[in-house]
């Protein structure tokens, strides 16, 4: 087999959204595009990172999924969803950066259906 035929072009995961509008909302609040949308599935991005958000919706798949966004500068990512209050007008959870033992500052910010995100900066 060619090895050149094997090259990726891009990996995407499918986030399920109880309220599919207001999921919609969160993720351009707190700086994706959304680049299309159709079918039932918006394609979101902010520079090279992006996801499929579908409207559908799983508790059990939802409450035990977890991304993970690696930013260069993860004060300024906390502090900008700090300054839009995310947390309130999307009733959502926002800790604060934490050193962890794994290299890296973290804090983690839940979506409106309940999905985990860690966004991080290697230390």
């Amino acid at each position: 087999m060619d090895p050149t035929s094997l090259k990726t072009v891009e990996i995407k995961v499918f986030l399920p959204a109880k309220d599919f509008e207001i999921s919609k909302r969160f993720y351009e609040e707190i700086g994706f595009t959304k680049r299309s949308e159709g079918g039932g599935v918006a394609y979101f991005c902010v520079d090279h990172c992006s996801f499929l958000l579908q409207d559908f919706y799983n508790q059990e798949m939802a409450e035990n999924l977890m991304m993970h966004l690696l930013v260069e500068d993860v004060h300024a990512w906390h502090k900008i969803l700090k300054s839009k209050n995310i947390e309130d007008k999307f009733q959502v959870k926002l800790t604060n950066p934490e050193e962890q033992p794994w290299k890296m500052i973290d804090f983690i910010l839940s979506d409106p259906s309940g999905v985990l995100w860690r966004i991080g900066q290697n230390i």
